[in-house]
């Protein structure tokens, strides 16, 4: 092999090196920072890792909400319609979080299954509902009801 293409390999491999270096770099601080919706009943089903930072929605359980006395922690019930999953938050809640209404949660799941969140967010109005929880009640047939809901409550 003559100097020339000699050289001209060894720059092709170092520029193929570099460019494999920078996508496994940026996948992974991209992994890092990834944090997947899952619905109840995913949950329900072993569907979500457990310890693994997610994103959990939907209805706050009616009568689900139990608040400590000693401390902010809160516990309560998130539903699909098919399948609840138990939710355990310790912070001040958002002013319009309450039962029935659809909100996400940011946290990890522990070994029993209990969603222990550092982040709770609520639907900023009445007619707003996250896109993963309207999508998740659809399939299930909960957001009609949800709707009813709503509509009953504006009377």
């Amino acid at each position: 092999m003559n100097p020339v293409r000699k050289k001209r390999l060894i720059i092709i491999v170092a520029i193929l090196l570099g460019v494999v270096a920078t996508v496994a770099l940026g996948l992974t601080a991209l992994q890092q920072n990834i944090n997947l919706f899952y619905t109840p009943t995913q949950i329900a089903n072993g569907e979500a890792p457990e310890g693994a930072r997610i994103r959990a929605g939907g209805l706050v359980k009616n009568g689900s909400v139990q608040r400590s006395e000693d401390s902010l922690t809160v516990d309560f019930v998130v539903t699909d319609g098919d399948a609840d999953t138990p939710i355990q938050y310790r912070g001040i809640l958002p002013d319009l979080f309450r039962e029935g209404q659809g909100i996400v949660a940011l946290g990890r799941l522990n070994a029993s299954g209990v969603l222990v969140a550092d982040e709770v967010l609520a639907k900023h109005d009445e007619n707003y509902m996250p896109p993963e929880v309207s999508d998740a009640l659809e399939k299930t047939g909960m957001l009609k009801h949800y709707e009813d809901g709503q509509k009953e409550s504006k009377k």
